[in-house]
């Protein structure tokens, strides 16, 4: 048998998209606001105002910041503003919840932030389907509708063994 060997899959012009590639380096920081309580239970504005102005910020820099109670209070919604005030500009980004609840909606925001659907126009798009790190529905469902609107074809695998998804029907 002579003849050359010719690599079908990068002749055919699919575009792999890897979702690990979004998947946050490291995990959220976490902000218990459970330590500025009075009495572990009890909010009281003077202290927690006193207690942000005081409090080192320097630490959440660039970074994604949890911010949770991991006592059983109640906390008037301000508390959360106040905290977001003081890492807005400094904080990669700012969530509500524990590091480990934060973590799906961290994803997602990547996903949103680096998939432009605009750039896949017409393409033929896989979405890689197995790589080192499991990767939840929810990350292929908001890949599917961010590219749906755009491509020309979506695809699920990897490019020598697809599952098709979606295939624009061609215009009258």
């Amino acid at each position: 048998m002579e003849g050359n060997i010719t690599n079908k899959v990068s002749e055919s012009g699919l575009i792999t998209l890897d979702l690990e590639k979004f998947l946050p380096s490291e995990a959220a920081v976490g902000f218990d606001i459970a330590p500025f309580l009075f009495m572990g239970q009890i909010l009281k504005e003077k202290d927690f105002r006193d207690a942000m102005l005081q409090h080192n910020w320097s630490a959440y820099a660039g970074k994604d910041v949890a911010v949770y109670c991991s006592a059983d209070a109640i906390l008037p919604a301000w508390a959360f503003m106040l905290i977001a005030s003081n890492l807005q500009g400094l904080a990669h980004s700012i969530q509500a919840g524990t590091p480990e609840e934060v973590g799906p909606s961290i994803f997602l925001d990547r996903i949103r932030q680096g998939i432009r659907g605009e750039e896949y126009t017409d393409q033929r798009v896989v979405i890689k389907g197995c790589g080192d790190h499991p990767i939840g529905a929810y990350a292929y469902l908001e890949a599917t509708r961010i590219l749906k609107p755009h491509v020309r074809t979506l695809m699920y695998g990897e490019p020598c063994s697809t599952v098709p998804v979606y295939k624009r029907k061609a215009a009258l």
